[in-house]
């Protein structure tokens, strides 16, 4: 496929999405007059998206690259304890709403960050340097990473942060919460990383065709390596978001966003044999299952229904992306047959 049929085709699938996210909203609209289209609602819908928006911006760089990251929640819940229990550590409750503690908060969203890195770089070395599939190697630190988590907790939630950090999850500045800021800046700079540097050049090369990107001077294994630790950088600011809204950290948190995650990128044209998909795509998606979310909620489904109804759709759209690719092979071999006939 030609760079500019499978700009063509990326193009096309993003007006797709573009035209299903409007009609949502106006169906929504119509069905919950007074209720959804209102300023209160959607702020509430942009503190809720921004943490697993975090994570599936992690699992689209993950897949572009033709590989999978099932420890981002485990590596958030992990790194979220890392920065509880330094904040808690380091100050008692009675000085949580000391201005002074702003350095405390600086310094465990810092470790928290590292602590992320480390948690993507093991993923990288696995996959990279020892051989091991994206989906086995990942699946084996989730329960690694969460392990640990649970091991330093004991399973009990850690609680009790300054107000200077709850401002990440509850804050806003004017009508903007901050949440969705920072979901907002992270989004922008994956997209420039992923169009307009030479690393995501080599992140969708290693991800189309690992042969021939290696054959063409990459480093494949720094690549995989790379990809990884931002993965993990991700998760780590995703837990900020989440431990700060909730005002507690523990093992466990977030787990129903693995699957919205993965949801969110195949839903938003990201191709899981990696090396197709843009951003723009991928905060569609994550507008389109938000905005569905909220409205189930609206109209009271279970959490349980909400799974059930979650894992339909990824089975949907994953056969209609495995039809579309069948359907496009197909046409390329009867064209190919047809210009040979003709020569």
């Amino acid at each position: 496929m030609s760079d500019r049929k499978l700009f063509k085709t990326v193009d096309t699938k993003i007006w797709i999405l573009a035209v299903i996210m409007i009609g949502v909203i106006i169906v929504l609209t119509f069905v919950l007059p007074g209720n959804f289209l209102t300023l209160r609602n959607f702020q509430s819908m942009a503190y809720q998206f921004p943490e697993f928006g975090l994570l599936a911006l992690a699992m689209t760089i993950a897949m572009i690259t033709g590989g999978i990251d099932l420890s981002v929640i485990a590596t958030a819940n992990l790194t979220g304890i890392i920065a509880a229990m330094i904040m808690t550590n380091y100050l008692k409750a009675e000085n949580a709403g000391d201005p002074a503690a702003i350095s405390v908060v600086v310094l465990a969203i810092f470790a928290a960050l590292i602590a992320a890195a480390i948690c993507g770089l093991l993923n990288g070395v696995l996959i990279s340097l020892v051989g091991v599939p994206p989906i086995l190697a990942t699946l084996g630190t989730m329960i690694f990473y969460s392990g640990i988590g649970m091991a330093i907790t004991t399973g009990i939630g850690v609680v009790g942060f300054p107000d200077s950090f709850l401002e990440i999850g509850a804050g806003k500045i004017y009508l903007f919460p901050v949440p969705l800021l920072i979901f907002t800046g992270c989004a922008l700079v994956i997209s420039f990383i992923l169009n307009k540097t030479s690393f995501g050049l080599k992140l969708y090369l290693v991800g189309a065709n690992p042969t021939a990107s290696l054959f063409s001077g990459i480093n494949n294994r720094i690549v995989i390596v790379n990809t990884y630790m931002i993965t993990g950088l991700l998760a780590g600011v995703s837990s900020m978001i989440m431990i700060s809204r909730f005002n507690s950290a523990k093992v466990g948190y977030g787990d129903t966003y693995l699957l919205q995650a993965i949801l969110v990128a195949v839903l938003g044209g990201i191709d899981p044999y990696g090396g197709y998909g843009k951003v723009s795509g991928v905060v569609m998606g994550i507008i389109i299952l938000q905005v569905l979310q909220n409205a189930f909620t609206l109209f009271g489904f279970t959490p349980y229904a909400k799974g059930f109804i979650w894992g339909l759709m990824l089975i949907l759209v994953m056969i209609i992306n495995f039809g579309t690719s069948r359907y496009q092979e197909r046409s390329k071999i009867l064209r190919m047959t047809d210009q040979e006939v003709a020569d």
